[in-house]
């Protein structure tokens, strides 16, 4: 049984997600605050969270950023902004979603299912060769990115989106095709979360990342590993 961690400050919105995730059999773990949560992440097998923006003593952002040090558990974030600048520091900070309040139960619960279907395929799959690209080598049968020896925390994300453009070396991805491919969803052409994502690759893979020597963009085409 997969095991869910709420964390908001409200507990109306605690309750309400926490009745739409047990009827669909989920178990559901609370916290007011992301103190809470990290405590809870470090002790507790969990296999993804709900996370609030807007908590007080330690607020979602810190929380995800904090959490990603530790795990690689999914994060959908919860935030009342609606401005691209919230979402962008959202998923910068290490969350694979986020969802604006009011949110309608049934799309978070639709939300949730794909992130832990993408975790599940993740899990089951099973390859038996490494890839190499310069200094770069990922296995995806572990999971796991090394760069000159060095262990790189990734998450789910970020992860399938290298594994799709290092396994198809000099091919050139659009931010479409990579969303397309990665989340299994339509594509909305003024969503930047793939600009987010590669961004974010680039700060944990790239010596300088405003001159990047793995992920690179074709201007106005997409980006490719070479």
């Amino acid at each position: 049984m997969n095991t869910v961690l709420v964390v908001d400050d409200e507990p109306d919105i605690r309750d309400v997600i926490h009745v739409y995730l047990r009827n669909e059999g989920y178990q559901v773990i609370e916290a007011a605050n992301g103190e809470e949560a990290l405590n809870i992440i470090k002790t507790t097998s969990v296999q993804l969270v709900i996370l609030d923006v807007m908590m007080p003593i330690m607020d979602g952002i810190k929380a995800c950023f904090k959490i990603r040090q530790v795990s690689s558990t999914p994060i959908i974030m919860l935030s009342a902004k609606e401005e691209d600048i919230d979402k962008i520091t959202g998923l910068t900070t290490g969350a694979d979603d986020y969802m604006v309040k009011p949110f309608n139960p049934l799309e978070l619960l639709a939300r949730v299912k794909a992130q832990l279907r993408r975790q599940t395929l993740i899990g089951k799959a099973e390859f038996n060769s490494l890839i190499l690209i310069k200094d770069l080598i990922i296995d995806t049968s572990k999971h796991s990115v090394k760069l000159k020896e060095n262990d790189i925390s990734l998450t789910p994300l970020e992860f399938s989106i290298l594994v799709l453009l290092a396994s198809h070396p000099g091919q050139v991805f659009s931010s479409e095709k990579i969303y397309e491919t990665v989340w299994k969803e339509p594509y909305g052409y003024s969503d930047n979360t793939v600009m987010v994502h590669i961004r974010n690759l680039r700060e944990k893979l790239e010596v300088n990342p405003r001159e990047p020597q793995y992920i690179k963009t074709v201007w106005g085409v997409g980006y490719k590993i070479d």
